[in-house]
C-alpha cells in the first residue's frame, strides 16, 4: 500500500465520523453505519503505513482528535469552546508540531 499523507488520513477519519453521525443522529440507513465501520477498520491500519515513526504518527492523530472534537462539538452540539479549550488546543497543536515535524 502506498504511503498516505496526513491530509488523506484525516479526510478518511472525518468522513467516517460524519457517516456515523448521519446514521445514528439523523437516522440514515444502516449502510451508512456499515460503510463507517469499514472506513474505521481501514483507518486503524493507516498509521502503520506512515513514513514517520509510529509513536510520532500516533501522537499527531491524538492532537488532531482533540482539536476535531472541539470543532465537532462547536459545529454540531452548539458547544462554545472557552478560552481554556482554545488555549489547550493550541498548546496541543504546538506540542505535536514539535514532536512530529522536528528532526534532531
Amino acid at each position: 500500500m502506498a504511503t498516505m499523507n496526513f491530509i488523506e488520513v484525516m479526510l478518511i477519519f472525518v468522513l467516517a465520523e460524519h457517516l456515523i453521525w448521519l446514521w445514528v443522529i439523523e437516522e440514515k440507513p444502516i449502510w451508512y453505519g456499515l460503510l463507517d465501520a469499514i472506513l474505521l477498520i481501514f483507518y486503524g491500519f493507516v498509521a502503520t503505513f506512515q513514513l514517520n515513526n509510529f509513536a510520532r504518527t500516533y501522537a499527531a492523530y491524538g492532537s488532531i482528535f482533540i482539536i476535531m472534537s472541539l470543532i465537532w462539538a462547536y459545529e454540531f452540539d452548539c458547544f462554545k469552546p472557552d478560552k481554556f479549550d482554545i488555549i489547550g488546543a493550541i498548546i496541543t497543536f504546538m506540542g505535536i508540531s514539535i514532536i512530529f515535524f522536528t528532526k534532531w
